[in-house]
């Protein structure tokens, strides 16, 4: 009986290639990837996408409402997902992701300048909300600033890995708010040695100011926000030695991303693909992200079979929604050789919203709007895409990489990423109702965040597009990587370096 199952598992991928030869007619043929892609797009069907999306609704309803990380209704989705994974045949790996169950001050942090002023706490400075305790003396190193500030902010402090290029482990790293996400820079500081990180307001009207913030995630490095004026006085004294104290209690639960990659294709060159599964604790986020990883769930059983050329891993985030703690914690997992491994990554984040609009992530910066380009190989990436909407005459808009969905840490590691987003709580322009439909002046998912974006909040034709859409792309990356820059380590420093140079 083990024989035969062999040799039908064997026989089966045969018999698609057979069939998808057979399907193309003489216009359409091309090469393995076009042929794929076209029979995946057949497959995938958004009916089907949609039974996912009711499978997850009727977990969240009988878990108390919700499928935030850490809850029972997060756990039986994953569960839900990892069965379906493991049943199509997929290697299936669940991994642990910490989360902050509970934070709390036992007192007031202290920061001062040895031999020179002590500052205020909870008025000059405030702890970061979850920061470990940590009892640090050590020297400050300015990373990146933009002094005096620009009239706008700009400031890119902190933002790439490669600001830090010259850190010395074990010192205070000093950063600028800017233009990216706290978390980015907190993250990066910390793989960069660092022994705790102040973070200082940019310096603009109304950016002046310090004040209490929770930035989500477990960052584990001692952490601060201050002042501009608290920042500026410390970069006048580069060198300078700082006594920093935080005492705070810490509390850690454990969730668990879900990663499963195909049985064939290259290990040295993969595609990825990850949507996040969690929702917020208000509500079961059906939209978001139930779309994005009931989508890429029917796309990876339609595709479970194909003799694909290079290594397919779909990844469902845990804990997204409280600091991209599953991306985070599985990058900071690989080594360098794992990551360079990782030829692209698309992300998948509300692909379903009620009042949609078709935006793909500005891989070139061709907005000019926000965080620069992507790494080399997005814009590639973001012109697959597009021109899968082109041929059936659908328009599409840019969106910024803003750091709040997955594909943060990757950019980050100089991965090249791009991916679909119909909107979430941003206001629909009267030239997006022209391009789309729906209604101008309303927001895109009138629910998001909150408990009505239930299996009703779901726009099926936007839901069924967008789902062809990424069945497209994926099918043709896992036959055909070659629009992507090769990634060796010695290619992934230089575009790091390259994306970080654009950034400044």
């Amino acid at each position: 009986m083990r024989m035969r199952r062999y040799a039908l598992a064997l026989a089966l991928p045969v018999a698609l290639l057979t069939t998808a030869l057979a399907s193309a007619t003489p216009a359409q043929a091309g090469g393995l990837d076009d042929v794929f892609a076209k029979l995946l797009v057949k497959q995938v069907k958004g009916t089907n996408v949609t039974k996912h999306l009711q499978a997850l609704q009727d977990l969240a309803t009988a878990n108390g409402g919700t499928r935030a990380a850490g809850t029972p209704g997060y756990d039986a989705s994953r569960d839900y997902v990892a069965g379906k994974l493991r049943r199509a045949g997929y290697k299936v790996t669940v991994q642990p992701v910490n989360f902050v169950e509970s934070w709390s001050e036992n007192s007031p942090p202290a920061l001062s300048v040895q031999g020179g002023k002590t500052y205020v706490p909870n008025e000059d400075f405030y702890t970061f909300q979850p920061s470990p305790s940590g009892d640090v003396t050590a020297q400050i190193q300015a990373v990146d600033l933009t002094l005096p500030p620009t009239p706008a902010p700009t400031s890119t402090s902190g933002c790439e890995a490669s600001d830090f290029a010259g850190f010395v482990a074990g010192r205070i790293a000093l950063v600028q708010r800017g233009t990216c996400p706290f978390a980015t820079k907190v993250q990066n500081a910390r793989l960069a040695g660092a022994s705790a990180i102040i973070v200082f307001n940019e310096g603009q009207p109304g950016r002046t100011d310090a004040y209490p913030l929770n930035i989500g995630g477990l960052q584990n490095l001692p952490m601060v926000f201050a002042d501009f004026a608290v920042g500026n006085e410390l970069a006048a004294t580069p060198g300078a030695t700082v006594h920093l104290t935080i005492d705070a209690d810490l509390v850690l639960g454990t969730t668990h991303n879900v990663i499963a990659e195909s049985r064939l294709g290259d290990p040295r060159n993969v595609v990825m693909v990850g949507a996040h599964l969690d929702s917020v604790p208000a509500g079961p986020g059906i939209n978001d992200n139930g779309s994005g990883s009931a989508a890429i769930l029917e796309i990876a059983q339609q595709m479970a079979l194909y003799p694909v050329k290079n290594k397919v891993r779909f990844a469902f985030w845990a804990g997204e929604e409280i600091g991209l703690l599953g991306s985070n914690q599985y990058v900071a997992s690989l080594s360098q050789e794992q990551r360079d491994r990782i030829r692209l990554y698309l992300n998948f984040d509300m692909i379903g919203s009620p009042n949609y609009a078709y935006k793909l992530y500005d891989g070139d910066d061709s907005d000019a709007t926000g965080s620069p380009a992507g790494p080399p190989g997005s814009a590639q990436i973001e012109q697959r895409l597009a021109a899968f909407y082109a041929s059936r005459d659908l328009p599409t808009v840019g969106t910024d990489f803003d750091g709040r969905s997955d594909y943060g840490p990757f950019i980050a590691t100089g991965i090249p990423s791009g991916g679909i987003f119909t909107g979430a709580e941003g206001i629909k322009t009267p030239e997006e109702a022209a391009l789309f439909g729906g209604t101008a002046g309303v927001a895109y998912d009138v629910c998001y965040h909150q408990a009505c974006d239930t299996i009703a909040n779901i726009n099926p034709t936007a839901l069924d597009v967008d789902s062809d859409a990424i069945a497209d792309s994926v099918a043709r990356y896992a036959f055909n990587l070659s629009s992507i820059p090769p990634r060796t380590p010695a290619t992934a420093a230089a575009l790091k370096t390259a994306a970080a140079d654009s950034a400044r």
